[in-house]
């Protein structure tokens, strides 16, 4: 019997045995089953002879003559239970008929058996829902990686750190909210679908309006509204927001992904990064309970957050990654050099696109960490206000943590008349991308302020020793399984 053959084998008994329930008068497909108590919580306080109810599914069963034991797990422990002919009676051969991965919902008393395992001695039990579909027997993890994505609610169940993982994840945005709200930040909402995508340079997905006969974009970034309310007296603000860009997926990126955006009226990117620096701290301390982070892999050592981060201008990180003053070269010199250190270039990459690629491939590649890279090019970040010293430059920063971008921090530009000429310098010919709105906002006036992105989903992998996007998110997107 081939392996398909055998699939349609067990999925035949199952239906099997869902006829016989259905055949005792037993819905298989049950109904509430309130008053149970967590797994965890009867583990921890486990006595001999207490009573215990308890909810679960079925993954493991062991019949042993005239008794049974299994293994039932909830959403955060799993415990073993047993039962004989004497414990539940007649319904022993009901028993017979449970199944891997059924959920069931069970009354019972505590006891330790011989090996001094905690148990739950099954009194009574009811079928809450039947699984029709056999549990994979093995689920390693390298070897079916498609597979966990695709099917993750497969994956939650198997593996208990996966749930640990995500777990994590909503530790972390929830910790986020409370460190945010209690330095006075409030925490708005903006638009997903906007007339004109803006706040970044990327591809937008696009859709219509049929009521209002127009074209939308999803967002690539919620700032230029953000920054309308801080021209409207909101002085702390931060959003935990969706955003989508029409690009490529790799183990960093991922089409649909979490930012946390945050602007602080009359602070700079100084302050921002003092701010950060202190927010993921404050994570790292409360959900993983040290500064101490495990390797990110790519060859990284482990990571350690002890504050204070070093701060290292991007003309410096460029000079000790290319042996050269990178800015003192011309801008076929630079292409030349980049080349000739490994960097690969599409051949219309315009200069500052030369500058970016050999940043990101010499300098945040190879970067454990933490580190505050600052003073980034105006051509590189049109949104940030220009170094009062240095035309050439801007007051920003980039923090980069296990090889990785985390955050950008800014100085926000907040004067309309030099943001209309870098919009539109950034657009060229495509007039139609400028925001109008944003720049007729801050033509009446929007306070110097500082501003931070920070990916979730990025400073998740790093929270939980993850080199892959993929693993920190549900639902990734994958190509559809018909078209493999």
């Amino acid at each position: 019997m081939n392996e398909s053959e055998a699939t349609s084998e067990l999925l035949r008994l199952r239906r099997e045995k869902l006829a016989a329930w259905r055949s005792r008068g037993v819905d298989p497909f049950g109904h509430a089953f309130p008053g149970t108590q967590p797994i965890e919580k009867i583990l921890e306080d486990f006595t001999e002879g207490r009573e215990a109810r308890l909810a679960g599914r079925l993954l493991s069963i062991r019949e042993m003559g005239k008794s049974i034991f299994a293994h039932v797990q909830d959403a955060n422990s799993k415990i073993q239970v047993y039962a004989n002919v004497q414990s539940v009676g007649e319904r022993f051969a009901d028993l017979k008929l449970l199944d891997l991965g059924d959920i069931v919902g069970i009354d019972g008393e505590c006891f330790r058996t011989k090996t001094g395992e905690k148990t739950v001695r099954i009194r009574s039990f009811v079928l809450l829902s039947k699984s029709l579909r056999p549990l994979p027997s093995k689920w390693h993890g390298l070897h079916d990686v498609e597979a966990r994505y695709r099917q993750r609610y497969l994956d939650l169940i198997m593996n208990p750190e996966v749930r640990e993982v995500f777990r994590k994840r909503i530790r972390i945005v929830r910790e986020i909210r409370r460190f945010l709200e209690e330095r006075g930040f409030l925490e708005v909402e903006t638009p997903m679908m906007q007339p004109v995508p803006g706040g970044a340079a990327a591809t937008p997905f696009s859709t219509f309006h049929e009521a209002l006969g127009i074209p939308l974009y999803l967002r690539i970034a919620p700032e230029l509204y953000l920054k309308r309310l801080l021209v409207g007296g909101f002085e702390k603000i931060f959003e935990l927001n969706r955003n989508f860009r029409n690009e490529g997926i790799s183990r960093k990126h991922n089409p649909e992904f979490t930012m946390l955006e945050a602007y602080w009226a009359y602070a700079d990117y100084s302050r921002m990064a003092e701010l950060l620096e202190s927010l993921i701290c404050h994570l790292a301390r409360t959900v993983c309970g040290t500064l101490r982070l495990p390797s990110p892999g790519g060859g990284f050592p482990p990571i350690d957050l002890t504050p204070p981060w070093p701060r290292k201008r991007f003309a410096d990180c460029l000079r000790e990654a290319t042996g050269t003053d990178w800015f003192a070269l011309s801008p076929g010199e630079r292409r030349k050099r980049a080349g000739a250190l490994g960097v690969e270039l599409h051949p219309e990459a315009e200069d500052i696109d030369v500058t970016r690629h050999t940043f990101e491939k010499l300098v945040e590649a190879r970067t454990a960490g933490p580190l505050f890279v600052t003073h980034l090019p105006t051509e590189l970040v049109p949104l940030a206000r220009q170094n009062r010293d240095d035309a050439s430059v801007v007051d920003v920063f980039e923090l980069i943590i296990g090889g990785q971008e985390i955050a950008p921090g800014y100085s926000e530009l907040n004067d309309p008349i030099v943001q209309r000429e870098r919009l539109e310098h950034q657009a060229g010919q495509e007039r139609q991308k400028i925001d109008e709105e944003f720049l007729t906002a801050i033509e009446y006036g929007m306070p110097p302020a500082g501003g931070i992105g920070m990916g979730i989903d990025r400073l998740t992998m790093l929270m939980a020793g993850k080199d892959s996007i993929r693993e920190v998110i549900l639902f990734p997107l994958l190509r559809p399984k018909e078209t493999l």
